[in-house]
């Protein structure tokens, strides 16, 4: 039996965090979970932190615990997280503070303060960015606006991947998935946006040079070698925004198919190889983010799972202790069609009441308000699949293609009644799985950098022949047509 290399994939999510070994044989790809943990945000005064240093410590006992399982047959390892935060570093590489949360409210205003010395048109024809106040650039913006004192210590911004794989290295860089989340990178011309930067007072030599997904950084420093036990080993970056890596897994089987990688967010989008930066784009706020193989992904960011994830907390503060599996059941029998939200709602980004939330968004907007947490949830769930349908036909407007076919990734490719609703509402053909597809895809793109695997073309092959898929096929397309004309009545007049 031929020895499996096994590429160790750190996935970092705004919940949790996995260190993931990918066992490949050279035919298949196995994951399994060395260590699983969650992300916990600090709130110090007014602001909202991650905090770095302990998930370090978990990565590292993450290391640790797979090498005890798999020993000499761990040859690298890489990083994904969500994107658009960072680490500012001193003159000595150290963390000036820690990184503060994307969700703070410390970019209310950045946007629009802004605007006023470069025009929003400016800002898109310069990155290709959709245009979020949590985005990197107004991150910046804030600093500067609030005169921060980190301004006069920092020498170099990481992002989140970076500072790991710089912790794992000690090689500081910046990778290009991740990079091309912030807003301050320009796609066309394939490195930092120097305008931009300097519009919001930051000097552009706080940012080093773009590194392609693939990328080997060198060896795992030794101080970590000693205290995890781990061989000698690569630090390889993957697509290091773990959308990057999740598309990079998804089996697409051509330039018709879409994808949506499901989870906190919902990331719905096409594989281009060419950034799309126009007016049309901008009118829909659209992103053209980095992918692997020099590919860009242009696609949506829309609120996903958070609804459900809000609703959950909520319902347990007040005692209401209920699984996913449970909530999903209470809106598959609540009445449908009653009302909807927009996702993109600026009222749902970081409520403290997300069931509250939605209500309030459907009285506002004179639709009968949900009462019962199944008609809450049921509102949240197909208010995402006609979203869906809506952002699938701005992109396929803007990328001159027939979609014909949507293929679901992540941990929200688990979740049956949506993925359902969601061929229902799109009327196309829909695939679940992997998964695994961030990790999956992390490990592979390790694979493809040491020399393992040729390319895009043999790692969805490998993904194919590893991972299983659930099809669902449009049903009750005339309901969900009827009750997408009146969502969007909806929203547009909201």
């Amino acid at each position: 039996m031929k020895r499996s290399k096994v590429y160790l994939a750190v996935d970092l999510g705004a919940e949790s965090g996995r260190v993931m070994a990918g066992a490949f044989d050279g035919e298949r790809l196995r994951m399994e979970e060395a260590r699983r943990f969650p992300n916990l945000p600090a709130r110090t005064g007014n602001t909202l932190y991650w905090d770095a240093l302990r998930l370090w410590n978990e990565i590292q006992a993450g290391i640790a615990q797979a090498a005890q399982t798999w020993g000499e047959s761990l040859i690298s390892v890489g990083v994904d997280t969500w994107g658009v935060d960072f680490a500012l570093l001193d003159s000595r590489g150290e963390l000036v503070s820690n990184p503060v949360h994307y969700r703070d409210a410390r970019t209310e205003g950045c946007m629009e303060s802004l605007f006023q010395r470069v025009p929003r048109e400016q800002v898109f024809e310069q990155t290709g960015i959709q245009f979020m106040r949590l985005n990197t650039l107004y991150q910046l913006e804030s600093l500067t606006r609030g005169n921060a004192p980190a301004l006069k210590i920092a020498q170099r911004l990481l992002f989140m991947p970076d500072l790991f794989h710089y912790w794992l290295s000690g090689e500081a860089e910046n990778e290009f998935s991740i990079s091309s989340t912030s807003q301050c990178y320009d796609p066309r011309a394939g490195n930092w946006s120097s305008k931009l930067l300097q519009s919001v007072g930051i000097p552009s030599d706080w940012f080093g040079e773009v590194q392609p997904p693939g990328t080997v950084l060198g060896d795992l420093q030794d101080s970590i070698r000693s205290e995890t036990g781990a061989p000698p080993m690569k630090v390889v970056l993957p697509a290091s925004h773990d959308t990057g890596s999740a598309v990079a897994a998804t089996p697409l089987q051509g330039a018709h198919d879409a994808y949506l990688s499901s989870g906190t967010w919902s990331l719905l989008g096409v594989e281009v190889s060419q950034p799309v930066i126009n007016a049309d784009a901008l009118e829909a706020n659209v992103t053209n983010e980095g992918g692997a193989f020099g590919t860009f992904r242009l696609l949506k960011n829309v609120m996903g799972l958070w609804l459900l994830q809000g609703c959950r907390r909520a319902w347990a503060k007040a005692g209401r202790d209920f699984s996913y599996v449970d909530i999903c059941a209470m809106a598959e029998r609540a009445a449908p069609f009653l009302c909807w939200v927009d996702p993109e709602d600026e009222s749902l980004f970081a409520p403290e009441d997300m069931p509250a939330a939605i209500q309030a968004f459907c009285q506002r907007t004179g639709q009968p308000v949900p009462e019962s947490e199944g008609q809450i949830a049921r509102c949240a769930l197909e208010s995402l699949a006609l979203k869906y349908r809506h952002v699938l036909r701005q992109l396929e407007l803007l990328s001159g293609r027939a979609l014909r076919a949507l293929h679901i990734v992540g941990g929200g490719s688990q979740n049956r009644l949506l993925n359902q609703w969601t061929a229902n509402a799109t009327g196309l053909e829909t695939f679940a799985g992997p998964v695994e597809a961030t990790a999956a895809g992390n490990a592979l793109l390790q694979a493809v950098g040491l020399g393992d695997l040729k390319g895009s073309s043999d790692l969805r092959e490998v993904v194919r022949r590893s991972f299983p898929q659930e099809v669902y096929t449009p049903v009750e397309m005339r309901a969900w047509e009827e009750s997408y004309d009146r969502w969007l009545t909806i929203i547009q007049t909201r």
